[in-house]
């Protein structure tokens, strides 16, 4: 089964347009971006750039004239227009209902004949496979009846860091949360061989549940023609101008842009802690190693980071940052309101008052004689308790004395031991053919998080695997220990994945056909696979084999290949 790259995919293609680099980008954020981003969420429909008001509907030279589209116009009889949020550079974005699934969905729309059209098509492909949750995903492209569309996710309840910053900065926790999750999203992408080019706040969003996404992978920067010749500094770059953006709700260039005020005129990019008092002193530094170009870290001890990969390494280095703690509000003093006997046998309210307090303790003989009868009782009560706990001890013993007893505390109903958790010390992605899948996220397969996972590469034939004997991960449990059972999350349900579990001598194992077999192969169709093996077997090492993989089409979009993904190993013995 061939192997499906990304690499070989362009970003975007400029056919005949001017190249733009990063650079010529952030000039073309003042005026393109006062359009609604493309794909805004919830935001009324515009028709013209702020700089071209007079004129109308700007377009590149070359390009052809949007489609003649209106609202309840179908596409492929499913795709429903419902209202345009954006007309621009010979493309239209639409929010719009697929009638098949009943969901809300975002389209970009564009001529067969628009001069992106390919590099579009290209590139809404190449983002649809890397099928990464952390991106707003591509679930459709297609060319017919003359016209080129692409529908990805649309997020009702997401909003835009543009409108979070809107409000004011984001507390420390927050940037923090958003420059991890979109450094690591980018690295991901970036080791696939996808850039985004058009990384600006429009483009980040946080969900209701505090996650945040990124939209346009590749698209949006290909639908205005961007390229660039190094797209990794070009995204490291954006993510420091987010960062910095959202700790001094200031655009960190001269420029104002995306309701954010530039920074002073001729004074250079400044550090974050002093456009602004309080800020996160480790936060700031980091906005400035991203920001590494002109000089700007040269008067600093740590080096730029010039690639997402560099920024995740960096975040790594940090402490982490907690939320703050909640505020506590005492609850009010409670009060009894009294009420009267009004007219007609009604009862109305008389002043409200605190509530007495409570007589003081009886000092009478009566209390006194009522103290020495309550521990009395106390007293009774306690030896009735020790006795009956002696009486219940000596059955015990007698029973256990005849050999009719249950088996141990430690035994299961059939009187096997229960089985024990095993400890995971380190893993290694093992490659018997060809390349690696992802041999830097093996780790996250046991990191007690479900978000987090493995991730093969996509395949175009399957679901068996062909040309590669399979794929697999080898775990160190740190020594000797006997293994029965493996719990094994995957990512991909609906069609089958086939498991397999082996005694490895090593982290390299050499050859799957020497090894030892636990349990027998399981085809699980859902996102969790199990094996038992009737007898533990004692190992250190222990192999977790892959040799079919399911249709990832299964995750909400076409065209995605075959993949699988690991999450949640356990061992037990």
């Amino acid at each position: 089964m061939a192997e499906r790259s990304t690499a070989a995919v362009d970003v975007a293609d400029n056919s005949g347009d001017e190249p733009l680099t990063a650079k010529a980008d952030k000039a073309e954020q003042a005026t393109a971006d006062g359009v609604a981003e493309t794909g805004e969420q919830d935001a009324p429909a515009r028709e013209e750039n702020a700089d071209t008001a007079e004129t109308g509907t700007h377009l590149s030279p070359g390009a052809s004239s949007p489609p003649e589209l209106h609202s309840g116009h179908k596409l492929a009889r499913r795709y429903r227009l419902e209202e345009c949020v954006t007309r621009l550079d010979g493309f239209s974005s639409w929010r719009a209902v697929d009638e098949k699934l009943r969901r809300a969905v975002g389209v970009h729309i564009l001529p067969a004949d628009h001069p992106r059209g390919r590099s579009v098509l290209a590139a809404a492909r190449s983002s649809a496979l890397l099928g990464d949750p952390r991106f707003v995903q591509v679930l459709d492209a297609v060319e017919e009846n003359d016209l080129v569309y692409v529908v990805h996710e649309w997020l009702p309840d997401a909003t835009e860091l543009t409108a979070l910053l809107a409000l004011g900065p984001l507390e420390a926790h927050d940037a923090y949360q958003m420059v991890s999750q979109v450094s690591h999203a980018m690295a991901a992408a970036h080791r696939e061989g996808l850039a985004h080019l058009r990384l600006t706040p429009s483009a980040v969003l946080r969900t209701s549940t505090g996650q945040w996404r990124i939209r346009g992978l590749a698209v949006n920067a290909a639908l205005r023609g961007i390229t660039c010749d190094t797209p990794q500094r070009a995204d490291t770059e954006a993510i420091g101008a987010l960062l910095y953006a959202s700790l001094t709700q200031r655009w960190p260039y001269e420029e104002d842009a995306y309701g954010l005020s530039g920074l002073p005129k001729d004074v250079g990019l400044i550090a974050p802690d002093q456009v602004r008092a309080g800020v996160h002193r480790g936060l700031a530094e980091l906005a400035m190693r991203a920001l590494a170009n002109d000089g700007a870290t040269a008067s600093r001890q740590e080096p730029p980071c010039t690639t997402p990969e560099d920024l995740v390494k960096a975040i790594g280095e940090m402490p982490k940052i907690r939320p703050p703690e909640p505020a506590f509000t005492a609850p009010p003093e409670y009060q009894r309101t009294t009420y009267q006997q009004g007219s007609y046998g009604r009862s109305t309210p008389r002043a409200t008052q605190p509530v007495p307090t409570p007589p003081p303790p009886l000092h009478s003989r009566t209390g006194k004689a009522l103290k020495w009868a309550v521990s009395a009782l106390l007293i009774a009560a306690l030896g009735l308790g020790s006795w009956q706990l002696a009486d219940a001890l000596m059955d015990r013993n007698n029973t256990g004395s005849s050999g009719s007893s249950d088996s141990s505390d430690d035994s299961g109903k059939d009187g096997k031991p229960d089985a024990k958790p095993i400890a995971i010390q380190s893993a290694k992605e093992y490659v018997a053919e060809g390349d690696a899948q992802a041999a830097d996220d093996v780790d996250k397969t046991y990191d007690d998080s479900k978000s987090t996972y493995w991730r093969t590469k996509s395949f175009v034939d399957g679901p068996k695997m062909v040309i590669k004997p399979g794929v697999g991960i080898v775990y160190d449990l740190g020594s000797e220990k006997d293994v029965s059972a493996a719990s094994i999350g995957l990512r991909y349900g609906g069609d089958h994945t086939t498991v397999s579990l082996y005694a490895a001598p090593s982290l390299n194992p050499g050859s799957v056909s020497g090894l030892k077999q636990i349990g027998s192969k399981t085809e699980s169709t859902k996102t969790s696979a199990k094996i038992t093996a009737d007898d533990p077997v004692k190992t250190r090492y222990v192999l977790v084999w892959l040799t079919a993989l399911p249709h990832a089409s299964q995750d909400g979009y076409s065209s995605a290949g075959y993949k699988q993904g690991i999450t949640d190993v356990e061992f037990t013995g």
